[in-house]
């Protein structure tokens, strides 16, 4: 007997109903997208091993998906490395490709080898899978789509506020309502690690507090000792972690505590123009919250970060996310090109849509019209009158067979088909058909001739 085929973990087959809720998300961000102004491109599915790794930190390139050389990948490799068994240097011999962990990185690539056909700012949307070598939980897959917005070639702090607008705008659309952002900006962490006495250990510091909401403060407060911060310097930051309340009264706090650290005053100061900016065009489906325990565990932000919470009511980790990186580019030597970008998680956002009930009953919907077949010279009118209408923008089918009719009623009830048509000896000598509502059960006798009448029926 055959093996029972199976998928890796971490990986999920689509039904038609869930690709075309999916393609329903995709189709709104895609729209918004298009109004603030950005343009698609596509990159490759995988990239050269050296343009990924060491772009995300240590936690990052661990989830990095290697991809084997072809042939004998292993017959070049030094015999005392290959005994030696060292994985961090081991894997570039065999391994000089991997799969895209984002979007980003690839898209500084994109913008440094192309800098010259490139208008800047250079704004783009994107939308394709990524990879993660993650352990699989609910909404954690190891495939899945991003959905990126990017402008690169401009250190305006308007970037930022129209990134959030444009989060607003597709929530909006979609129907789901109370959505947090949360925002922080890496200069305040530059900063508060100054005035704590851990200047050297920055990325020790955001890469532990990234971690809070999933370890808890015990666990973070551990890691960051272990990564050689002082006892005395996490407690002197601790009391900022538990800030809460208006956005407003945690920047005077944070003023307060960053005085004598001039970066971090200036973090403090874009978060509060971001905020002012915002005041002019109210939020419809989203609150804004400064939260300084977000410090996005990614190296390569260097100025606001964000991550959009889910609704309260609806169990889901971040549903978006991003941050200035005015440096990025440079890793491929492309100096002086700031940019700042937000990912939309399409998987997270479908999972709160389905728990919310928030999708659209016409989303799922097949043919508007099936056709039941009589036999071979009824189901021939019926691929003429098909094709007709196809070409005037109705979808409609044949049923393939002459089977029963009840079978055949059948699949259309399971196709979701809005009406069936049937057309016998009878209808072929008249010249005419019989259409079916299929939710009413309501029947009208129609001239194939006049398709006009026919169309606006079906499409009334």
């Amino acid at each position: 007997m055959a093996q029972k085929p199976g998928i890796p973990k971490g990986t999920r087959d689509f039904s038609p109903e869930e690709v075309m809720k999916r393609q329903y998300i995709m189709s709104c961000i895609g729209r918004h997208f298009k109004a603030y102004g950005f343009s698609p491109i596509e990159t490759p599915s995988f990239e050269n091993y050296d343009t990924l790794m060491g772009k995300y930190g240590e936690e990052g390139d661990r989830l990095i998906f290697k991809i084997l050389n072809s042939g004998d990948f292993l017959s070049k490799v030094p015999e005392h490395l290959f005994n030696g068994k060292d994985a961090k240097s081991l894997t570039p011999l065999i391994s000089e490709k991997a799969l895209r962990y984002d979007l980003t990185v690839p898209f500084a690539r994109y913008v440094a080898m192309h800098q010259n056909e490139i208008d800047f700012p250079f704004k783009r949307y994107q939308m394709q899978p990524v990879w993660r070598a993650d352990r699989p939980q609910k909404g954690r897959f190891r495939e899945f789509y991003q959905c990126d917005a990017d402008v690169v070639g401009s250190n305006s702090l308007l970037q930022e506020v129209e990134l959030i607008q444009l989060y607003d705008s597709v929530f909006s659309d979609l129907g789901l309502s109370g959505v947090t952002i949360h925002l922080n900006n890496r200069k305040i962490l530059s900063g508060i690690v100054q005035v704590i006495g851990a200047a050297d250990h920055l990325i020790d510091f955001t890469v532990a507090l990234d971690k809070l909401d999933k370890i808890g403060p015990e666990k973070v407060a551990q890691e960051m000792l272990d990564k050689g911060i002082s006892q005395a310097a996490i407690d002197l930051a601790a009391p900022l972690f538990k800030l809460s309340g208006a956005s407003a009264d945690v920047l005077e706090v944070l003023k307060s505590f960053l005085s004598n650290s001039e970066i971090g005053l200036e973090g403090v100061s874009e978060l509060a123009f971001i905020l002012k900016a915002l005041a002019l065009t109210p939020l419809k489906s989203c609150h804004i919250q400064i939260t300084v325990t977000l410090a996005r565990g990614l190296n390569y932000y260097t100025g606001a970060i964000l991550e959009v919470a889910a609704p309260k009511e609806v169990s889901m980790g971040s549903i978006g996310g991003g941050g200035r990186y005015d440096d990025l580019t440079s890793i491929f030597g492309l100096k002086d090109i700031g940019g700042v970008g937000v990912s939309f998680g399409l998987d997270r956002i479908y999972l709160v849509l389905e728990a919310l009930g928030l999708f659209p009953e016409a989303i799922v919907s097949g043919p508007r019209l099936m056709f039941v077949n009589f036999g071979e010279a009824a189901s021939l009118v019926a691929v003429k009158i098909a094709h007709s209408l196809r070409a005037q923008g109705v979808s409609c089918e044949v049923y393939p067979t002459a089977v029963k009719i009840q079978k055949q009623m059948k699949y259309a009830h399971q196709k979701s088909a809005a009406y069936v048509a049937m057309i016998g000896d009878t209808e072929m000598s008249s010249e005419t058909l019989i259409l079916k509502n299929m939710d009413t059960g309501e029947q009208q006798i129609l001239s194939q001739r006049d398709e006009q009448v026919l169309i606006a029926k079906l499409l009334s």
